[in-house]
């Protein structure tokens, strides 16, 4: 399906509009501070519009995950080409972009963050061009990592997104935001160097015919590498269940277990969430995180499906540990930041195990389960910048009887407090119940263990709520606000869609179902 604005394909608007805006904010004169936020407030709301003309022409019913026809909106032409290299044959890079159903709500959630980040980001005062230009650069890095189809240009945007995320935590963080940003940028940068190795590796092991030329082609083409009649033969990676093919999961496991992130990859994310200011904070857990388990389906289980089956139980029992050990050190902690950064690796365990579980029920709910704990950690970063910028304080035992004082804003803080705590009634039920049937009917002892995580989740959350919002009112608290305009307009798309996703699911399931039903068949085929 082709979409087109004045010529261009509508994805390559939804992703490169942020450049467009990162131009004109660096153009713009250093005192139009507000000129500068306004232009990252319009170009993120026109993707917010784009995305959902998106959901409104999507196809539904469209299916596949291993072949053009399976994708929408697709975009396509060669971008860089080297003909007859000696010993390769043709060198072809190209322009590739496209939507499935694994792919779609990812965008749309990348999009509605993307914006209510620039809403939160309105009181930043330092440095204010340098801050937007790259908060804008952050988004299109983001965005395309969820629509490329070309190995190649997926690893751009991978990287793209690095520096950027670097910079807003080292320069407008907290007291310990060098060391914060350093532990993030190496973590991230040694999963980039294995995932570059391995698409290396694919690439002189997958080759097509040119039908209008006859040469052997190598190509980074996604689709190409999941067709498994394009491995040459003799290749590294030729063949199913060798060694090597394990070896490259492994790796491309690595890198993107470190950004969703997994036990025992995790520790660099409290450190980024504490020292982040909150809208990075809330575009970090948001949206950053989904990008390792989005990897993980689209070029672990897509493109080496057969060592996926291989380490499938691996993935789950990481998946199980995530969820206990997430859960219990978000109890031990007294910062709420920190508490929700290690919340947010137990929610992302329950995606792991949901999507390891190898069914539809399983994996319609490990992906549904990421585009909720996107909105529901955008809600627990918003409030805790809420109470921060008031009191310049984020510790546990700092606060009581907020209610009193702030009665909308606990309304609000509450409803996303029991969003991940998994009430029924609101988003992050639905997403943990199909994540948990499925991954029961895969793995029921490491299911049973897992799901004491809930306990503990709810544990956590009910302590924290009754000591930041219960009890009587300290006197240094009895002069507090309660939200303002700009405060509220962040929070509300987020409650609403917290609140009609728990009650109606089916129009984010509807976008997915077909598509991650046929992901499950290919996997579970072994790619044939």
């Amino acid at each position: 399906m082709e979409f087109q604005i004045f010529g261009i394909g509508i994805l390559t608007w939804l992703v490169f509009l942020p450049i467009v805006g990162m131009i004109v904010v660096l153009l713009l004169p250093d005192k139009k501070s507000n000129a500068m936020r306004w232009t990252a407030a319009i170009v993120t709301g026109l993707q917010v519009i784009l995305a959902g003309v998106i959901y409104a022409i999507f196809d539904r019913a469209k299916v596949g995950v291993n072949d053009i026809e399976s994708f929408q909106f697709v975009e396509q032409f060669s971008w860089i080409t080297v003909e007859a290299v000696p010993w390769v044959g043709r060198i072809e890079i190209e322009y590739f972009m496209g939507l499935d159903g694994l792919s779609v709500l990812m965008v749309m959630l990348t999009a509605l963050i993307g914006f209510i980040g620039v809403i939160s980001s309105w009181n930043i005062e330092k440095m204010v061009k340098g801050y937007f230009a790259l908060y804008l650069l952050l988004v299109t890095g983001m965005m395309g990592v969820f629509v490329a189809l070309d190995f190649f240009l997926f690893f751009i945007f991978w990287e793209v997104m690095l520096l950027p995320m670097y910079f807003l935590i080292g320069l407008w963080g907290g007291p310990r935001r060098e060391y914060a940003a350093i532990k993030f940028f190496l973590y991230t940068f040694v999963g980039g160097i294995l995932m570059l190795l391995t698409m290396l590796a694919l690439y002189f092991s997958v080759a097509y015919i040119d039908p209008a030329t006859g040469q052997s082609v190598h190509t980074f083409n996604m689709l190409h590498m999941m067709n498994p009649e394009n491995f040459v033969e003799g290749s590294l990676l030729f063949g199913v269940d060798t060694t090597w093919r394990y070896v490259a999961w492994m790796a491309l496991f690595i890198n993107f277990a470190i950004k969703i992130p997994l036990f025992p990859f995790h520790t660099w994310l409290p450190d980024a969430h504490v020292e982040a200011p909150t809208p990075i904070s809330v575009i970090l857990a948001g949206v950053l995180l989904k990008l390792g388990a989005y990897g993980l389906l689209r070029i672990n289980f897509g493109i080496l499906p057969d060592a996926t089956i291989y380490f499938v139980y691996f993935m789950a029992a990481l998946g199980m540990i995530s969820i206990i050990y997430g859960a219990l050190c978000a109890m031990a902690q007294d910062d709420f930041k920190k508490l929700i950064a290690y919340s947010s690796i137990s929610h992302m365990g329950i995606v792991v195990l949901g999507i390891a579980a190898l069914n539809t029920q399983g994996m319609v709910g490990g992906v549904l389960q990421m585009f909720n704990h996107g909105i529901i950690t955008a809600v627990l970063f918003l409030a805790v910048g809420v109470l921060y910028d008031r009191t310049q304080k984020r510790g546990l035992y700092d606060f009581g009887g907020i209610a009193n004082q702030m009665p909308r804003y606990t309304g609000i803080a509450v409803v996303g407090m029991f969003a991940a705590l998994g009430l029924p009634g609101l988003n992050g039920f639905v997403s943990e119940l199909f994540s948990f049937l499925g991954a029961f009917e895969a793995y029921k002892w490491i299911t049973i263990i897992s799901v004491t995580g809930i306990i503990i989740t709810a544990a956590y959350i009910l302590w924290t709520v009754q000591r930041v919002f219960l009890g009587k009112t300290p006197e240094k608290l009895e002069t507090l606000k309660d939200l303002t305009l700009r405060e509220y307009l962040a929070f509300t798309p987020l409650i609403i869609l917290i609140v009609l996703l728990g009650i109606y699911p089916a129009p984010a399931i509807e976008l997915m179902n077909a598509s991650l039903a046929h992901l499950v068949e290919f996997v579970t085929a072994g790619g044939n």
